[in-house]
């Protein structure tokens, strides 16, 4: 089995080195293994940095994390992709158990995620989230992996979408396995590490009132790349 492990980037040069570290030394529970950096249209050195960590580095020139996603994936020849965050700092007892899983016979799955921030309000956010995610087996986009078959037999990520573009995903997958007997999982023995920069560049009422927007228009927000600025505004 390889796995390839595909990490989107947008003027990551701040955290990427350290990410990549931590990946590759995760990446040692495998052992057939390629890395993939997808430049996302960035103006920094984050291309540079991927491939001093021996990365194999694609370029998407459309801003979106669900494009960046779709070339990594293009360029992948693993049979399971593993979808990373570039400031997302995954251990190998996370990779153990994803790999416990994959011989387990799921199809696809995530794992839930532990933001670095003391701020109490934002922690339950995470808890809700990490609750919500187990109970519905949505992943959280920084951590997906997926059988590459049946990521391409769904059509990838929808390129349609700005933001949200893991739960959309998530839902064809849960419907594929359904029909395949299979499962979909969400770890959480070993919650995924993860920066928690935009609770800290933006303002909890700019949180609060874009999942409020995104309730009230059905996700129809979830479309337009100005109203999902928080990916989007190159802010690092």
């Amino acid at each position: 089995m390889k796995v390839s492990v595909i990490v989107p980037a947008f003027n990551e040069e701040r955290l990427l080195a350290g990410s990549l570290a931590a990946i590759r030394q995760a990446m040692q529970v495998f052992e057939n293994t390629e890395l993939i950096v997808c430049d996302n249209n960035s103006t920094d050195r984050t291309a540079e940095i991927a491939g001093a960590a021996g990365a194999k580095v694609v370029f998407e020139p459309v801003n979106q994390i669900a494009r960046a996603r779709n070339t990594g994936a293009a360029n992948a020849s693993g049979d399971w992709l593993l979808f990373i965050d570039a400031d997302s700092y995954p251990s190998m007892e996370l990779f153990r158990d994803m790999l416990d899983a994959v011989n387990h016979g799921c199809m696809a799955g995530g794992a839930t995620v532990a933001f670095e921030t003391g701020d109490a309000v934002i922690r339950s956010w995470i808890a809700s989230w990490n609750a919500l995610s187990r109970a519905l087996r949505w992943a959280a986009g920084s951590f997906i992996f997926c059988e590459a078959a049946a990521f391409r037999e769904v059509g990838g990520f929808s390129q349609e979408l700005y933001a949200g573009e893991e739960i959309d995903l998530f839902r064809r997958l849960k419907r594929l396995a359904r029909r395949r007997g299979r499962e979909i999982v969400i770890l959480h023995r070993h919650p995924l590490r993860t920066s928690g920069r935009k609770a800290e560049l933006y303002t909890k009422r700019e949180h609060f009132v874009f999942m409020l927007k995104t309730l009230a228009l059905g996700g129809r927000n979830l479309r337009s790349r100005d109203s999902c600025y928080a990916w989007y505004d190159g802010r690092r």
